[in-house]
């Protein structure tokens, strides 16, 4: 009897803990002073503004940017306040605080099931001193080093696509998106940890599914699991995905601690402590350099926490971002043709980082496709303290009175809009959502403005928290590009309209006309006819 009691008291407790916690965030929400702000009406209490925003993202941010201004609160699930701004000095204040807007608390514990805690995950003094362990290893002259690995890779691909193409029958559709997973993948696991994936050939290896299943499970949504997500109490609740994910968690802890040992043995012995250029050895010298302090340096779990974050970071979004510049190519023919009579100019296959960087339409199809099309559309932030976010140019609110900011109170969630901010048509133009890539001749000056780390761009954000391995990405994008559009001239195998977008982390393709076939960019390849 005492043992049901108990369980009844411990019921109890969390559903008055649960209700308690309810209605302190509907109160702060609903007190919350960014309610103010100019925006959309609220079409459900339940789901907001979400099925709007969630069908034609695009669209509806273009019409409510028009008619409510740069800085918007709409409603999520339950009524609950966002804010959205593409105003350029609050975002930048957004981002240089970074001890103040930090990720909320639900994405991080979703993404600390992929990652662990490695750096995308991590803040303040933990994630400065990962950050600043890791920064050599993502420098330029090493990047430099890691070009061959992304050039041979990327002529492996080619010669897959040739055959493709070629056999057993002539076919000349292929569908990039998954091809180019592959390679990015077989890239990473050399260039990042001196792994061989194999992707391209056909081979599968433990630490291949492994990663694929937690992906997959983190990846899928369920009712649990967000309210799992928002109410931390409820994550005690077993998920049928859990088990899945603490299967392959285990195995990539497994090959992770392996390669970790394997670069430290090659680091103590003199004959090879020099010849390891893969990110996770140069990570564990940098680490146990006796110029780093003991207290700064990072715990082999630490370290561990790179791997999973090398794959998902330098994996995916490098084959997203060159699979959308082969659809954004494959729309505009003069700028293929343009980029391949640059890339045939080059009189070797195998570029050095140098000579690809010297391709300066080559550089600005990426810039172009990573403004129209950024792998990660958008990011959210939430203040953990109370903070006054300024605007560049006074808004008028709902009370008719103009403000020059708003106060941000602790727990507000607020939207960082990466594509609508490379899109912004105030700075680029009334053509801001088309491929142009000869606007980068000369560039709008109020891009000037805009607080991203790299080309006038939000693609990989800003401050502190910039993508540390935009270098490594934007190189291996010009490889597979300078590669790809030497051997193939590419056209879309279905209309564009069929195309429509899915997000979770990065922005991928699915045909509208068969969604059920999952994330897919269907390509017809013809080869260059070669001089």
């Amino acid at each position: 009897m005492s043992y049901q009691v108990s369980i009844l008291y411990l019921l109890g407790s969390l559903s008055v803990y649960a209700v308690y916690k309810v209605a302190k965030l509907l109160y702060d929400d609903w007190t919350a002073p960014i309610r103010s702000l100019p925006g959309p009406p609220n079409p459900s209490f339940i789901f907001g503004n979400t099925k709007q925003f969630m069908e034609k993202p695009d669209i509806i941010r273009e019409e409510w940017i028009q008619q409510y201004g740069p800085t918007i609160n709409f409603k999520v699930l339950f009524g609950l306040n966002r804010l959205f701004t593409i105003d350029t000095k609050a975002l930048n204040h957004v981002l240089m605080n970074y001890h103040v807007y930090q990720k909320p608390e639900a994405p991080r514990h979703a993404l600390r099931d992929i990652f662990g805690d490695g750096v995308l995950v991590v803040e303040e003094e933990k994630h400065k001193q990962q950050r600043k362990i890791m920064n050599p290893a993502f420098g330029t002259s090493h990047i430099r080093e890691l070009t061959e690995i992304f050039v041979e890779k990327s002529i492996e691909l080619r010669d897959v696509w040739m055959r493709e193409i070629n056999n057993p029958e002539p076919n000349s559709q292929v569908e990039v998106l998954s091809w180019l997973s592959k390679m990015t993948l077989d890239v990473i696991g050399k260039a990042g940890f001196n792994y061989n994936f194999d992707a391209l050939s056909g081979k599968t290896n433990e630490l291949n599914q492994a990663f694929s299943a937690i992906f997959e499970s983190a990846t899928s949504v369920s009712l649990l699991a967000i309210a799992r997500q928002f109410f931390p109490s409820l994550r005690f609740i077993p998920s049928p995905k859990d088990s899945k994910i603490k299967t392959s968690r285990q195995t990539m802890d497994r090959i992770g601690t392996e390669l970790m040992k394997e670069s430290k043995a090659d680091l103590t012995n003199q004959k090879t402590s020099w010849t390891r250029r893969d990110l996770l050895s140069l990570l564990i010298r940098a680490n146990l350099s006796t110029d780093l302090p003991a207290g700064q340096r990072m715990s082999d779990k630490d370290v561990l926490a790179q791997v999973p974050t090398f794959l998902v970071a330098g994996h995916e979004t490098t084959s997203t971002g060159t699979m959308w510049a082969l659809f954004a190519l494959s729309q505009n023919l003069p700028a293929q043709a343009k980029l391949r009579q640059e890339v045939m100019s080059v009189s070797t296959d195998n570029p050095t980082m140098d000579e690809l960087n010297a391709l300066p339409y080559l550089d600005a199809v990426v810039r172009e496709t990573l403004r129209v099309h950024p792998p990660v559309a958008a990011s959210s932030r939430q203040a953990v303290h109370d903070d006054f976010l300024p605007f560049r140019k006074p808004i008028m609110d709902r009370n008719g009175k103009m403000i020059d900011g708003v106060l941000i109170k602790k727990g507000q969630a607020l939207i960082i809009p990466i594509k609508a901010v490379n899109r912004d048509k105030s700075i680029w133009g009334e053509d801001a959502n088309e491929f142009k890539p000869e606007r980068w001749e000369k560039i709008p000056e109020a891009a000037s403005m805009i607080p991203g780390t790299w080309g006038n761009l939000m693609t990989f954000l800003g401050g502190p928290r910039a993508c540390i391995g935009y270098r490594f990405s934007l190189v291996e994008m010009k490889a597979l590009l300078f590669t790809l559009i030497r051997a193939f001239e590419f056209g879309l195998a279905v209309p564009s309209e069929d195309i429509g977008t899915k997000t979770f982390i990065v922005q991928r393709p699915f045909l509208k006309s068969n969604p059920k076939a999952g994330n897919q960019m269907p390509l017809i390849l013809k080869p260059v006819a070669q001089a």
